[in-house]
């Protein structure tokens, strides 16, 4: 039958109502959809071997005649073997297959096939387990180079394949081009009916190389088109103009800031004078002083009558940022409030109250700040700390509680990211990179040691301990097994609930041992992490959840336990709540791995404190996810592109989407239709900030 892209996937062979919603799973309804489900990898089906010059372990195909009838055997319930010989001029191989019964209906004795896996050989003995298998001339399966799709249960490879065969064959003519057609002459890109055709049966490495070329693009050019038209509206947009010399705020600081930090300032200011709704981000390492930085647009907001909100991602660290910015504001007459959940009733009526009045210049808090209830005199300044926290959607939820006049927005991170990926992943704004220590911070000494000096570590625990300091104790799970690794022989995975309890009755019975994770109740979490800041805890055993969280200057020894589990910059992160203090610090890193590629990144790690030079290495190491997790960063989620392979293509992209949409604001022209189009589906989660 005839079929288009807008063919129901249940109108088609082999698929029916019962596979229909399983392949609705995947996001695939129409043919058409089956174009956009892409290849997670390729196997080359293309060498045909003789049994005798097959490689070994390294899948091939094997022409082969079935030399008997298959055979069904049942080992035990639940188990059964298909068992056929196969022959071809140089000898003849045993296959089996496991639980597939129907084999033997469809495999005839005297008739050849094509048969793609791995040949295992025991002297002069050939055999195969499982193999993939069609009639020889058929070419759906082999001698080709085979797509290998993202799957979900009950929906095969073999069924996927076979769909995106038939959409590739019957439904590029016409395929709309999304890239204006000087866009792609520019950048030497091939049509998209070539691209879409290649991704999924590339006719050999070098199309697929030129059609991933192609698709990557788009993908990215799409990416870069909706933040620049986000970035153009937000700087199109009238701010209320605030005025503030740095300098004079620099005055009130109980030290001199860094030329990282006055530069920083330097550009706030510029903005909140522009009359523009300024949207920065200031990026810096740890303890590169971003604290004060916020605090300057805080203290210019206060002085020109407009209030300003701080937004942390926990209790701890909103608790800890109010009583810094009280300590250094309240001189220059600045009101600063609290507000999170755990302020309630009278106290949380009041406070609401003075906050509508005009009666508090800074009010420090978690998601609180943009509640239902939460109004503002005149909000004008919003500052996120730890901004890949949070995300576009909350980011603009507290900007509206400006009014009709939008609030600057100021966000911070402590994550250091390469500058290309961060021009992508914070595309809508302006970026203000601090890369300076504070002069007299001391750089944290970084050791990475195995199993064998395990003893020696906890005598220096001890020996920190004994001075006076406190000890950080990370482990990657909380309960036993809790990763789901499959570890090897000596790979013992260090738990939370676990460790600790070892620790206290058999390594430290004289310590006040304490732990906390992620899975603990908010309340619970926070008491233990205020008593480790308060000096009753000695060592506090924790997952990562102490990665941003409370500063405790007293704590001088982060020990990473399997840090061979963690990134690059995770390990920044973690190393970086330590060296708070006057006092010299220490972060080891233990590890059991003796994989040299582990050992190389633990070794960069010992070699720089450098957060933007790590961040480097984790991005070449392990690419952009461990930057974020899981989507941390709010924005879509990409197909194809790989920002750390991708980067040179990246900054292509970027440049022709930026001096398009500089010449088409709004691509309403056209040519720009689809385009468009592209954008908005992209950014679904967050249309309402492109409409």
């Amino acid at each position: 039958m005839p079929v288009t892209r807008q063919t129901p996937l249940t109108e088609l062979p082999g698929v029916g109502p019962a596979r229909g919603k399983k392949l609705e799973k995947l996001g695939l309804s129409t043919l058409g959809d089956t174009l956009n489900h892409l290849p997670q990898r390729y196997e080359d089906r293309r060498e045909c071997c003789a049994l005798k010059d097959a490689p070994q372990e390294r899948p091939c195909c094997v022409s082969l005649i079935i030399a008997e009838t298959p055979r069904v055997s049942y080992v035990r319930r639940g188990l059964s073997l298909v068992k056929v010989r196969g022959v071809d001029g140089t000898g003849s191989v045993n296959i089996t297959f496991f639980n597939q019964d129907y084999i033997r209906e469809v495999i005839r004795a005297g008739e050849s096939y094509v048969f793609f896996g791995v040949v295992e050989r025991q002297g002069n003995l050939f055999s195969m387990t499982n193999p993939v298998f069609e009639r020889e001339g058929d070419g759906r399966h082999t001698g080709l180079i085979m797509p290998v799709y993202p799957l979900t249960a009950g929906i095969s490879n073999n069924l996927l394949a076979g769909l995106t065969r038939r959409a590739v064959d019957d439904c590029l003519d016409g395929l709309p081009e999304a890239l204006p057609e000087e866009v792609r002459l520019a950048h030497r890109l091939c049509q998209t009916q070539f691209a879409r055709k290649n991704i999924h049966y590339p006719a050999d490495y070098e199309a697929l190389a030129i059609a991933r070329r192609r698709m990557v693009f788009e993908e990215l050019f799409v990416l870069t088109c909706g933040l620049a038209q986000l970035k153009d509206r937000r700087s199109a947009g009238s701010g209320r103009r605030i005025s503030g010399a740095p300098e004079e705020f620099s005055a009130l600081l109980p030290f001199a800031p860094t030329a990282a930090q006055r530069r920083a300032m330097d550009d706030i200011s510029a903005d909140l004078r522009s009359g523009k709704a300024m949207n920065r981000l200031v990026q810096g390492d740890v303890g590169s002083g971003k604290t004060a930085v916020a605090a300057f647009g805080a203290w210019a907001a206060a002085k020109n009558g407009i209030q300003c909100a701080l937004m942390a991602p926990t209790e701890l660290l909103a608790e800890q940022h109010a009583r810094t910015m009280d300590a250094l504001l309240s001189p220059a007459g600045v009101r600063v409030a609290l507000l999170t959940g755990s302020v309630k009733g009278a106290e949380k009526k009041a406070l609401l109250s003075a906050l509508a009045a005009g009666e508090i210049d800074l009010v420090v808090g978690t998601h609180a700040l943009f509640s239902q209830g939460v109004e503002y005199r005149e909000l004008g300044l919003v500052i996120a700390d730890e901004q890949h926290r949070f995300g576009v959607a909350q980011r603009s939820a507290l900007a509206e509680k400006g009014g009709a006049v939008p609030p600057h927005v100021l966000v911070m991170s402590a994550t250091p990211i390469p500058r290309t990926l961060a021009l992508i992943i914070y595309g809508d704004l302006d970026v203000s990179v601090m890369d300076e220590l504070p002069p007299g911070r001391t750089p944290v000494a970084t050791f990475a040691v195995g199993e064998n000096k395990r003893q020696r570590m906890y005598g220096f625990v001890r020996k920190q301990v004994a001075e006076g300091r406190q000890v950080y104790i990370v482990c990657p799970s909380v309960e036993e097994n809790g990763g789901g690794w499959e570890d090897g022989p000596g790979m013992d995975l260090k738990a939370v609930t676990s460790y600790a309890r070892q620790l206290q009755e058999q390594v430290f019975p004289d310590l006040r041992v304490g732990f906390v994770h992620g899975k603990l109740k908010p309340r619970e979490k926070e008491a233990v992490m205020a008593a480790f800041a308060g000096g009753t805890l000695d060592v506090l055993v924790s997952t990562t959840v102490i990665e941003v969280g409370v500063d405790v200057p007293n704590a001088s020894l982060m020990v990473v336990e399997n840090a061979e589990r963690f990134g690059l910059s995770q390990l920044h992160q973690l190393r970086g709540r330590v060296g708070r203090g006057r006092h010299q610090s220490y972060c080891v890193l233990m590890t059991a791995s003796r994989s040299e590629t582990a050992r190389e990144r633990l070794r960069a790690l010992c070699a720089t404190n450098d957060g933007f030079q790590i961040a480097e290495e984790d991005l070449r190491l392990r690419g952009p996810g461990d930057f974020f997790g899981k989507r941390q960063h709010g924005l879509p989620q990409l197909k194809v592109a790989d920002f750390a392979a991708d980067m040179e293509l990246l900054k292509e992209a970027r440049q022709a989407a930026e001096e398009l949409v500089a010449e088409d604001p709004a691509l309403s022209r056209p040519a720009h239709g689809l385009l468009r189009e592209k954008v908005r589906e992209l950014f679904e989660e967050n249309a309402e900030l492109f409409n």
